[in-house]
């Protein structure tokens, strides 16, 4: 993995092995970011998606493995109890054009994948919402 940081923007890599997650989270805690959008592309070899369901207020999982290239990872970081927090999902394309998608849970990185980190001046805290049990922003 490697990155620059251009002002508020930074622009990464994250190279083939290696966990986006992980990565993402080395990225945030070096350059002590507490707010952020984030955008990218690339490809993977295996990754884990959940699909949230609000009747049992938790995750479906799915594993997929093969060649697929990312299609977007979109999200967002901020914080939860004052430490880094990612909400990330991502879509994946297969080798006759199926997608799939959901919440990012991990991602191999088969080739590369480039990331877009937009900082944003701030913090914003999450909370558990007890009616659907994700944790959703709270704002004071």
């Amino acid at each position: 993995m490697d990155y620059r940081r251009f002002n508020n923007t930074i622009i990464a890599r994250i190279d083939r092995g290696e966990e986006v997650h992980e990565k993402l989270e080395e990225i945030a805690t070096k350059e002590n970011i507490k707010l952020a959008s984030i955008y990218g592309l690339g490809a993977t070899d295996k990754f884990r998606i959940g699909s949230f369901k609000v009747s049992n207020k938790d995750y479906t999982e799915y594993d997929f493995e093969g060649d697929y290239e990312i299609l977007s990872i979109i999200g967002s970081i901020s914080t939860k109890d004052g430490e880094y927090y990612p909400h990330l999902h991502i879509s994946c394309g297969d080798d006759k054009g199926k997608v799939f998608g959901g919440h990012l849970k991990k991602a191999r990185i088969s080739v590369t994948c480039e990331l877009t980190i937009n900082v944003i001046d701030g913090r914003v805290e999450r909370q558990i919402d007890e009616e659907t049990g994700i944790n959703i922003y709270k704002f004071d």
